[in-house]
């Protein structure tokens, strides 16, 4: 199963404090036994809502608007992108990530959809076009 693993905001990093030497050489190790145990697909850090916007869509109606966002318990600094066989395994590897944020912090697991989850509804043609689209994205990279 496909999980994304996202590390909440904070004060720290809404204000775009850069992380520590020590923080990144402990997030390197990290990942690299991410990579080792063919977990992480992907992973980045964000900046700070405050170079960001939202859409918001309202019928045919699109309004930009730009940040920062209040609520930074409810923004989301980085993420990683994972193949685990378990919600369980997903979670202890979380319990084994150094704390990314210099003051308290929390990481938010979520299963990705798969194929299967969108069951009759997800046409064989629209299955079609999904794949051809991922094989599309993986040889761009």
């Amino acid at each position: 199963m496909r999980v994304i693993v996202m590390v909440k905001a904070s004060a720290s990093s809404e204000a775009g404090a850069m992380p520590s030497e020590q923080l990144l050489a402990e997030m390197g190790r990290y990942n690299e036994e991410l990579v080792r145990a063919g977990v992480m697909l992907a992973g980045e850090g964000l900046h700070p809502s405050s170079k960001g916007v939202r859409v918001q869509f309202s019928g045919r109606q699109r309004t930009v608007v730009d940040g920062p966002f209040s609520e930074t318990k409810e923004l989301v600094a980085g993420f990683w992108l994972w193949q685990v066989r378990s919600m369980e395994e997903a979670i202890e590897w979380v319990r084994r990530c150094p704390n990314p944020m210099p003051e308290d912090s929390e990481l938010e697991i979520r299963p990705v959809f798969e194929a299967e989850d969108f069951g009759a509804e997800f046409t064989p043609e629209l299955r079609e076009q999904e794949s051809r689209l991922r094989e599309q994205i993986a040889a761009r990279s």
